[in-house]
């Protein structure tokens, strides 16, 4: 009982999260009011580019990037919108309206905090490299895609495949109008671009919006703006809903709440391994706490009209890179951003909404790693399959059925190649050779036998000719499963049924139990056909064929 409140604990915040305040509080304020100016942009973006409208992103990245980062797992993970979120969010606010996504969030996040305390968030550890891979590249192809109709100021049809509303967005813009928007996207990409050049310290996105928005304005470029924005945060509230919406939202709350905990874990994972600027790494997290913790900031954040949110790894590395070290980092940077709402709305509501998704590619560029793909490509064929697979399906479906049929597809192809490490191999007697012994038949079974190897090495076995007894060494087994324990069983019934004795040799203790309960003793003619020895083994053999021989007329 008292190991179950200690682990219950664990998932609530202590006072243990802030011991080292009183010496990283400096770099926690500044990494806090870096990672704020970071954010801003791209909340108001990817709240613009899901549909919902700036302020929900706003709202999301201040209430969700508060709460996950008192409850969450992670010393350093901010949270907010995210560019995997926003791909999900399009086609549902296109089938179910805008009204439909904070019922969504609050759904999502109570699945996301029953997941936390269910104890499941290690499970992440069981995604395949080149498929978390392959999801990343899918998202980042899409997010770029996204921008496409905001940077030509073309309105599309919404729920479309991505490539498909670009590619109408680029047939019907209004052109010449369009080159506008599109003159603001490469300024934007410019900026962000250079910026770091000149001292990678200063807010490039920022930057960049900045220039384009006062550029615009300059030059009095027709181009569409956010608009007004709220000066305030709103009132939380319960978001209205009825018991016939629930069925509809429950396949988008779950895969909202997949999405959000595979990319915040993915996120607090990676953040574990980063170095400051003082060359430390950040150190562990806790899964189960992180996912509770992203579970009540989604949860918050639909309470408050916003949308669901998850660990963004693009400003969690900047945090760790500024310097942050502990909460209270990202705790500074929601609190940088709800001054930005009472202070400076008005300002923020004339930026173009083409400055925003020249924000947006860039930042898909910097998503999709040219250098990973080929080290991908390049290591092996079930590998590259998978990463491949994984990422044209994200951009061409959807990314919760890309994720689950890159785990399938990279399970499948590693099975293929665990079977190929169980075999079967036919083996001389040793010593010298008696009368007889080419009746005798020794077959070594190693490395695996289980469900993907068993149909081979059945067929190999029970396709012996020209024999009396076969001997199966079992002794180099490393791993034999129910599957494989029947299919000897079909092997011994098989061959006995044509007159042929079966001896096994060296079943393993850890099989033992096993053989016994599927039935493969019971199957054999006689119960002293088990042996330990191969010497054994061969003598009982051979006084089979001895026996025989004596027994056929002359």
């Amino acid at each position: 009982m008292a190991r179950g409140r200690e682990a219950a604990m664990a998932l609530l915040p202590h006072r243990s999260d802030y011991a080292s305040l009183s010496r990283t509080w400096r770099g926690d304020l500044l990494a806090g009011l870096t990672v704020g100016i970071v954010a801003l942009p791209l909340a108001l973006a990817f709240g613009v580019s899901s549909g919902v409208g700036a302020e929900a992103g706003l709202v999301t990245a201040i209430v969700a990037g508060l709460v996950a980062a008192v409850f969450g797992g992670s010393h350093v993970q901010v949270s907010g919108p995210t560019g995997a979120m926003v791909v999900v969010l399009a086609p549902i606010v296109a089938s179910h309206g805008v009204g439909a996504v904070a019922l969504l969030s609050v759904m999502a996040g109570l699945l996301l905090v029953v997941l936390g305390a269910s104890r499941l968030g290690r499970a992440v550890a069981y995604i395949p490299w080149p498929v978390v891979e392959g999801f990343t590249l899918g998202i980042g192809v899409i997010i770029f895609l996204q921008q496409v109709p905001l940077a030509v100021s073309s309105h599309v049809a919404p729920g479309q495949n991505t490539a498909i509303a670009a590619a109408e967005a680029i047939g019907t813009a209004p052109w010449p109008r369009a080159l506008a928007g599109i003159g603001v996207v490469v300024l934007v990409a410019a900026v962000t671009l250079l910026v770091p050049r000149i001292h990678r310290a200063l807010p490039a996105s920022l930057m960049a919006v900045l220039v384009a928005t006062l550029g615009a304005g300059f030059l009095g470029l027709d181009v569409e703006r956010i608009g007004e924005l709220p000066t305030s945060l709103p009132a939380p509230a319960v978001p209205g809903m009825g018991f016939t919406d629930l069925p509809a939202l429950a396949g988008p709350a779950l895969a909202i709440a997949a999405l959000a905990a595979i990319e915040s874990l993915l996120s607090a994972r990676v953040a574990s391994g980063l170095s400051g600027p003082d060359g430390r790494t950040t150190g562990p997290y806790n899964p189960d706490r992180e996912l509770m913790g992203q579970g009540l900031a989604s949860l918050a954040a639909g309470l408050f009209g916003g949308m669901p949110a998850t660990g963004a790894i693009a400003r969690t590395a900047v945090n760790v890179r500024s310097g942050g070290r502990s909460r209270a980092a990202a705790i500074v940077h929601a609190l940088v951003l709800l001054g930005v709402v009472y202070l400076a709305a008005p300002l923020v509501a004339q930026i173009p909404l083409a400055a925003l998704a020249g924000v947006l590619m860039v930042t898909a560029g910097r998503v999709v790693s040219i250098r990973t793909a080929r080290r991908i490509l390049g290591s092996t064929r079930q590998d590259a399959v998978a990463f491949v697979l994984t990422a044209v399906i994200t951009v061409s479906f959807d990314l919760i059925v890309a994720i689950q049929i890159g785990l399938v597809a990279a399970a499948l192809l590693t099975l293929r190649q665990f079977a190929k490490l169980g075999g079967v191999r036919r083996e001389a007697i040793a010593g010298r050779a008696h009368d007889g012994d080419e009746h005798i038949a020794v077959f070594r079974l190693d490395g695996l036998m289980f469900f993907g190897a068993a149909e081979r090495i059945l067929h190999e076995l029970a396709a012996v000719q020209g024999v009396e007894v076969v001997i199966l060494r079992l002794s180099q087994l490393r791993y034999l499963d129910a599957t494989g324990a029947q299919t000897l069983v079909e092997v011994i019934r098989t061959l006995e049924a044509r007159g042929v004795t079966v001896l096994l040799k060296g079943v393993q203790d850890q099989h033992l139990d096993l053989v016994r309960r599927v039935g493969v003793i019971a199957e054999l003619r006689h119960h002293r056909h088990l042996f330990d020895s191969l010497d054994a083994a061969v003598e009982h053999a051979r006084s089979h064929v001895r026996r025989a021989r004596q027994a056929t007329p002359a």
